[in-house]
């Protein structure tokens, strides 16, 4: 299968570790011109490195980029710009909320998680629009969760903006597909990164046992009986945005290895 993605301008946000990375790898792999960003610039430099040596890919730059902010994420996908001449491809990503459940949060929490998880992929998707428009092509993949198909435990936060995302790409799909950009929403199952030793851990400190016990008895609920990897969850990510991907458009899709049961 020819993805069409050499030389192709691909901006892949919190990208300097965990799925973002691996998505940003991938992309390489390709010999698509990647830009990662993340708010840690000697990590972006070191990633940058890493992805370069294992891909052969010397097309791969970084911005420093807190998607919070507006300003530096329009000067993040101008970078692309000014490098690539246009943004074919966007993945949205960025960290998860905390955990907890309703009385614990207040007005702050609810504001900082939807300005991180929400708010943030609807302006970065805003200033890639023109250059797709004007091409009349590109991809979007906004990374969730598995929550988008079935609820999480004491991830409300998550649960809440998550949802808000499939509903963006959905009615988006529908305004964008006369320009054929394609916009899909992918939720990671239980995949092997830090975000998911995070909560691993925080849901051991909660039953007083050890996260490995966490593991292992999450591991038993998986079909397939284990963590994905996040080169496994990556490669569905580069399927939606290569040119392969012609007719699938305002979908959710889990890469969770048979967990969600849900339809």
């Amino acid at each position: 299968m020819n993805l069409n993605l050499k030389g192709k301008s691909v901006i892949v946000t919190a990208s300097s570790k965990g799925l973002g990375k691996a998505t940003a790898l991938e992309f390489a792999k390709e010999g698509a011109h990647v830009m990662i960003s993340s708010r840690d610039e000697q990590e972006l430099k070191k990633t940058v490195e890493e992805i370069q040596n294992e891909s052969g890919n010397d097309q791969v730059d970084y911005a420093v980029c807190d998607v919070t902010k507006p300003d530096q994420i329009k000067q993040l996908v101008q970078k692309a710009v000014n490098r690539n001449g246009t943004v074919d491809v966007l993945i949205n990503n960025a960290g998860g909320p905390p955990p907890g459940q309703f009385e614990q949060f207040s007005d702050g929490d609810w504001q900082n998680a939807f300005e991180l998880n929400l708010l943030s992929f609807i302006r970065t998707i805003r200033e890639v629009l023109p250059y797709m428009k004007q091409q009349n092509s590109g991809r979007i993949i906004n990374f969730a969760s598995s929550s988008i198909k079935q609820t999480l435990d004491n991830l409300l936060l998550s649960n809440t903006f998550r949802a808000g995302i499939v509903g963006l790409a959905k009615g988006l799909s529908q305004e964008l597909a006369p320009h054929n950009i394609l916009i899909n929403t992918l939720g990671p199952g239980r995949i092997g990164t830090d975000r998911l030793a995070q909560l691993d851990q925080s849901r051991a400190d909660q039953l007083g046992v050890s996260s490995e016990e966490v593991k292992e008895q999450t591991e038993a609920t998986i079909p397939i009986g284990r963590y994905g990897t996040p080169d496994e969850f990556a490669k569905v990510a580069v399927f939606l945005g290569s040119g392969a991907n012609t007719y699938v458009t305002g979908q959710s899709l889990v890469v969770d290895g048979g967990l969600v049961k849900a339809l």
